[in-house]
């Protein structure tokens, strides 16, 4: 597409064209997906404690997320008389804008991807560690204690959580070779046996787990909701906001959720690939593979919520610290090892090099070295695999 409106436009008037469609076919149905989210989050809820959920404004109450939308939209925005004007306005926009731009980078098919980055997987770190700014400039900008609280908190406890979620990156990017998320996503084919994604690898499997709950803690979502913990903070750091700007929080916490959704599938399950690597699956488009991880990894956030009561701080951090971190980093010295014991170094004569043309010869070898084997197919070359 984008050569087309760069041959009929001019390169540089055709390139934003194209490229300003194509994050609204991201971010417009990102947002609608939102508001559906939230319906399907509230009738899970009532599901599991016996009640009806939404069900009077529309058809199933399907049109309830778009009713409070309204309602919000036109209630008036109260700025404290102490709070710093510009932060306060500003603190919701950074929420809401970094959990759009990091899909960037998620691949939605083959070829179906905003930017094919090949350090996709570093700027995904780069704007979630972005994102507890917007929860400390709402904080320290409303000029209320329970806010500024409510704001430590949650920088302790993203922080605490980020690090761990690094080290199991660490141990994805060993076994795939590459940082670029098409390449991660091409390296789960057929990875054991016939099962397409890392999360059937035994050896990754724990690592899986420990990034569900970190995503979970990274959200704030329950049981760590502990930036919004009524009985002590009040609402937490939205205390003080209403109206649109309290809107655009909630828009942006589901934003993130739906993104680390959408990351476990990308990550441990295969992605846009089917679970199992059969031929006649790859018949149905990559697109609906991905949407149905990402839907059944939202019904396992929204039963946890549902179920696990709210932990304690210092349970909290014993967790990040003393449990995950140490577990994360031993399993970094075990994937490593593996590989080291069980893979061959990378060869060096350019003919071993060029006979190299399928996944099976490959895998003989370090992950590392995939960037070297030019002619290394299913047919092709790994799709946005480093060059």
């Amino acid at each position: 597409m984008t050569e087309w409106f760069q041959g009929t436009l001019g390169y540089g008037f055709g390139w934003l064209t194209a490229t300003t469609i194509l994050i609204l076919m991201i971010a417009l149905p990102l947002m609608l997906s939102v508001a559906m989210i939230i319906y399907m989050d509230r009738k899970v809820w009532a599901a599991m404690a016996l009640r009806r959920g939404p069900n009077v404004v529309g058809p199933f109450g399907l049109l309830q997320s778009f009713a409070d939308g309204l309602k919000v939209f036109l209630k008036e925005t109260i700025i404290p008389s102490s709070a710093n004007r510009g932060l306060f306005l500003l603190a919701p926009i950074i929420t809401f804008t970094l959990a759009l731009i990091a899909w960037a980078v998620i691949p939605f098919g083959p070829d179906m991807v905003l930017s094919n980055i090949n350090v996709g997987l570093l700027y995904i770190l780069a704007v979630s560690s972005l994102s507890v700014y917007g929860v400390i400039i709402a904080g320290w900008s409303s000029a209320s204690k329970y806010p500024f609280y409510s704001a430590l908190r949650a920088a302790a406890q993203m922080v605490s959580y980020e690090v761990s979620v690094g080290f199991v990156l660490i141990a994805i990017i060993l076994w795939s070779g590459t940082f670029n998320l098409q390449g991660i996503i091409d390296s789960q084919r057929s990875h054991v046996a016939f099962l397409n994604g890392f999360g059937f690898n035994p050896l990754l499997f724990p690592m899986s787990v420990i990034f569900f709950i970190s995503a979970l803690a990274e959200t704030a979502r329950a049981p760590f909701d502990l930036t919004e913990a009524e009985s002590e903070l009040v609402a937490g750091f939205q205390t003080e906001y209403s109206s649109m700007s309290f809107a655009l929080f909630w828009l942006g916490e589901y934003g993130n959720v739906l993104l680390m959704c959408a990351l476990n599938a990308t990550l441990f399950w295969g992605g846009w690939l089917p679970p199992i690597d059969w031929a006649p699956l790859y018949v149905v488009p990559g697109i609906f593979w991905l949407f149905a991880k990402i839907f059944i990894f939202f019904f396992i956030f929204s039963w946890v919520k549902a179920t696990v009561p709210r932990f304690r701080y210092d349970q909290l951090m014993r967790l990040g610290w003393k449990i995950f971190l140490p577990i994360s980093l031993i399993w970094v010295f075990l994937v490593s090892g593996y590989l080291m014991l069980t893979k061959e170094q990378c060869p060096t004569d350019e003919a071993t090099i060029a006979g190299v043309i399928t996944d099976t010869q490959a895998d003989r070898y370090l992950p590392s070295c995939r960037s070297a084997f030019l002619n290394l197919s299913h047919g092709q070359r790994r799709a946005g695999a480093p060059s």
